[in-house]
């Protein structure tokens, strides 16, 4: 009689195995694509306690596991303020799938809660300094966050809809205030409806944002709230239904953006315009 998986062993297999198409391979082809992961590497994983970095938690976990390339891997859980049950649900969390987490605190949700606009930008931007100083601290020289393909696609929407931008959010960046360190995303190709389907097969509760703008669109009749990424999700599930799509066209086109179509555009911060480049020449002069 064969012995019975722990929950542990059962997430772990259920990544390899069940969702191996929809997760672990997306996972890989990201890391590969961008040259996410290199030999020798210190990567703190950063640990919201929601589904997307926990599912990061253990994918990493495995291609540590399988890899040729050895790396190493820290797990940074910030407690930005959360009330006792939340950081206590992290920590089963953790504990239960195996993940060996380093937690610090800050206090993130008692200064943004005081902020009347954009307090989910100022919250992520606080939160990315403090994971970049602890992570340096810890002679990491990566840091790994959750974001996914769906995160890809509302961002760029975002921009446009309400940035007056077209922009999107890269798989990897330096980071500018930390000379050294490099932000990845692991997930960039994984769909977030993915991650969604290996929590509920493990049967996994996992925390929400846990501040007040999070309740207060949760509180709502159409789910959207006070939040404009919530929106832009409604909206994608509504255009998909006549386009299925609509996600893939446009991941592709953030891929193969054609500039010389464009009046205008920014390249490392600086401005140019059509003009720079009409008549044959290029327009960023050698520049890296």
């Amino acid at each position: 009689m064969s012995r019975e998986l722990t929950p542990q062993e059962t997430a772990e297999r259920s990544l390899i195995k069940t969702y191996r198409k929809t997760l672990w391979n997306p996972f890989i082809a990201a890391v590969k694509r961008y040259e996410l992961v290199s030999p020798g590497d210190r990567i703190a994983v950063c640990i919201s306690g929601g589904k997307d970095s926990m599912v990061l938690a253990k994918l990493m976990q495995e291609l540590q596991k399988h890899t040729d390339q050895p790396f190493e891997l820290s797990f940074l859980v910030m407690d930005p303020g959360y009330n006792p049950e939340n950081r206590a649900l992290i920590e089963e969390n953790a504990r239960t799938l195996g993940i060996p987490i380093t937690v610090f605190n800050s206090d993130i949700f008692d200064v943004t809660v005081r902020v009347e606009k954009n307090p989910c930008y100022l919250c992520a931007r606080m939160r990315r300094g403090f994971l970049y100083a602890k992570a340096q601290e810890l002679g990491c020289n990566k840091i790994a966050l959750g974001h996914h393909f769906s995160d890809v696609i509302e961002t760029t929407l975002l921009g446009l809809f309400y940035g007056a931008q077209l922009q999107t959010m890269p798989p990897k960046l330096h980071s500018k205030n930390f000379p050294g360190m490099e932000l990845i995303r692991p997930l960039y190709c994984v769909h977030e409806d993915d991650i969604i389907a290996w929590k509920n097969y493990n049967h996994l509760q996992f925390l929400q944002c846990a501040c007040r703008f999070t309740e207060a669109r949760d509180a709502s009749g159409d789910g959207v709230g006070e939040s404009k990424r919530q929106e832009m999700k409604v909206l994608l599930r509504e255009l998909k239904k006549t386009n299925p799509n609509i996600e893939k066209s446009m991941f592709r086109a953030i891929h193969g953006v054609q500039l010389d179509t464009f009046p205008g555009f920014k390249y490392h911060g600086q401005a140019h315009t059509l003009l720079d480049f009409y008549d044959g020449s290029t327009p960023f002069n050698g520049e890296e």
